[in-house]
């Protein structure tokens, strides 16, 4: 008689995220199938995506204060990057400036 192991669960065995992945995908297949079958499943267009997307984009724009976080957000986030790519404004690296005179165009005694 063989023995079969089974790991460990500390939650329940029942209910579909207990599943093995594949089983998961097998039965979310079905799903999926049986809804283009029906008539019921639905694919944006590029156009009806717009759409929807412009008219989400409206509502969160009401909201003054969020808009101003998340731009405000932003703008620390880009600047924290900029600092630590070593670059400026306009995009350009900043070379590190030698005060010693062991540059270009200078003689060791200057």
């Amino acid at each position: 008689m063989a023995t079969l192991i089974v790991p460990e669960r500390t939650k329940s065995n029942r209910g579909f995220a207990s599943m093995m992945p594949g089983k998961q995908k097998e039965i979310a297949s079905k799903g999926g199938k049986a809804a283009h079958a029906q008539g019921r499943a639905h694919e944006f267009t590029p156009d009806e995506a717009r759409t929807a997307g412009k008219k989400g984009g409206e509502v969160v724009s009401r909201d003054r204060s969020h808009m101003a976080t998340i731009g405000r957000a932003g703008g620390q986030a880009r600047g924290r990057n900029r600092a630590e790519s070593g670059r400026d404004k306009a995009g350009h690296v900043e070379l590190a400036t030698s005060t010693h005179g062991t540059g270009p165009g200078t003689s060791p005694g200057e």
